[in-house]
């Protein structure tokens, strides 16, 4: 068989050391931390995903197939009725974190006179909801902890509509696999559907027993305390349901998409 040239020897190995420091970084994250770690070695993760590391391509779609990879260990393991902790008003954190990725000074503002929410896709009520037709839908409330991937935490109070229950009363397609939504600014994500039925998902309209704050999403954030908080949109315009998958901001651009906290 004939030999590698020199230079991919050298680059190998250069990737290989700058792989390892990517993958633990990736494993040790909070949503990784249920991965099984007996199979933290790049031998064993190459295996497991075919792949070649040979060049930066290969390094890419060994990448991406670990993340992949982590999703599919992720959905399997996630409970749908196990319910993420709940604390109490003394527990909240004052001020609450504003965390964007962009400053504050550019929070979209959406004017609620004229603001409509579009539902579509696997739906059989394919319409558009007034923030007064939101506010009458049934209210809850919870006070849970939001976990930032970038290893800080916050509890917050927040207060909206039970997002299974919009769900329903909207006529989505249950069985399908994502719910998708797009946002008053660049934002996109998507999630599993049963993330999106689990009791704890919330569509949101209030902070703290007012109406929510623009920094914090208004006029509505989807809020799960089951996900990182990089996985709930804010300022949400449109909610689709769909087989397609349909990505996310973050996600396309490498983050895990299941996002379990």
């Amino acid at each position: 068989m004939p030999s590698k040239p020199r230079n991919a020897v050298t680059r190998y190995r250069l990737d290989r050391r700058a792989l390892e420091i990517d993958v633990r970084r990736e494993l040790e994250m909070p949503s990784r931390r249920l991965f099984n770690r007996r199979i933290l070695t790049l031998g064993g993760l190459t295996m497991l995903t075919g792949c070649t590391l040979v060049d930066d391509a290969s390094v890419n779609d060994f990448l991406l197939k670990v993340s992949r990879m982590n999703d599919r260990v992720q959905a399997w393991l996630f409970d749908p009725k196990r319910l993420a902790p709940t604390y109490t008003e003394a527990d909240l954190t004052r001020p609450f974190p504003f965390n964007a990725f962009y400053s504050m000074e550019e929070v979209p503002h959406v004017d609620a006179s004229t603001y409509r929410l579009t539902v579509s896709g696997l739906v059989t009520g394919k319409r558009t909801w007034t923030l007064d037709e939101l506010y009458l839908l049934p209210h809850a409330e919870q006070i849970t902890r939001h976990i930032c991937v970038e290893g800080w935490s916050a509890i917050g109070r927040w207060g909206g509509t039970p997002f299974a229950q919009f769900l329903r009363r909207v006529g989505a397609d249950t069985s399908a696999k994502y719910v998708g939504f797009k946002c008053a600014d660049d934002y996109y994500e998507s999630i599993d559907m049963p993330t999106a039925l689990h009791p704890q998902t919330l569509l949101t309209f209030e902070y703290d027993g007012m109406r929510l704050p623009a920094e914090f999403g208004f006029p509505m954030k989807l809020r799960m305390p089951t996900k990182l908080g990089y996985k709930n949109p804010k300022h949400i315009m449109e909610i689709f349901v769909t087989n397609t998958f349909p990505g996310g901001y973050w996600v396309d651009q490498g983050y895990n998409w299941f996002g379990g906290s």
